[in-house]
C-alpha cells in the first residue's frame, strides 16, 4: 500500500470520515491535504529522510510508508498536521453557518457545531505540537514501541523475576 492509502486511511479515521459509501472528502482532497501538511511539517522539522514534495503533481518521494524507508515519525506528524488543517478549514466554514433563530416557542441554534469543531481543532493541533516537540527532543514517535528499564513499572517481572504483588 502506498502513502496515499496508509496515510489517507489514518487521516480519515482521525477526522471521522470512514463511511466508504459516502465519504465527506474526496481522495484527491485527502491526498492534497496530506501533501500540504507534509510541506509544512518539513519546513518545521528535520527528518532522517529528505522528502521531495510536489503538491501540484501529487508526488511524495521517497514513499515514507515503504518497508525499507519507513519513517513513522514523518507519517504521524504529517497525518496530525493534515487533520489540523482540515479541521481548521471545516471550522471556518461552519463558523459562517453559526446562526441562532427564534420564532415564538420554536428555536434553531447552529452555534454548537462551530464550537465542537473548534474544540476538536484545538485538541488535534495541540497534540501535533506536543508530538513535534517530543520528536525534536529525540523521543521516537513509533507508537506501540516501549522502553523497559530497571525502574519501569512493567519491567518488574523482566528484571527481578517476579510479578508485581508477589513476594519472595
Amino acid at each position: 500500500m502506498s502513502w496515499q492509502g496508509q496515510m489517507g486511511t489514518m487521516l480519515r479515521y482521525i477526522i471521522n470520515d470512514t463511511d466508504s459509501d459516502n465519504y465527506q472528502f474526496s481522495d484527491q482532497r485527502i491526498e492534497t491535504t496530506l501533501l500540504v501538511a507534509a510541506q509544512l511539517v518539513s519546513m518545521e522539522t528535520v527528518f532522517v529522510n529528505s522528502y521531495q514534495i510536489n503538491v501540484e503533481n501529487c508526488l511524495l518521494s521517497p514513499d515514507p510508508t515503504n518497508t525499507g524507508t519507513k519513517d513513522n515519525n514523518f507519517i504521524n506528524l504529517v497525518v496530525l498536521k493534515a487533520a489540523c488543517v482540515m479541521l481548521g478549514s471545516e471550522m471556518r466554514s461552519e463558523a459562517s453557518n453559526a446562526i441562532s433563530i427564534k420564532d415564538g416557542p420554536s428555536a434553531i441554534d447552529l452555534r454548537g457545531v462551530a464550537g465542537t469543531l473548534s474544540t476538536l481543532y484545538t485538541d488535534i493541533c495541540s497534540k501535533y505540537e506536543e508530538l513535534k516537540l517530543s520528536y525534536e527532543k529525540g523521543v521516537s514517535l513509533d507508537f506501540g514501541a516501549g522502553i523497559l528499564g530497571p525502574y519501569s513499572p512493567g519491567s518488574d517481572y523482566v528484571v527481578r523475576g517476579y510479578r508485581i504483588g508477589e513476594f519472595f
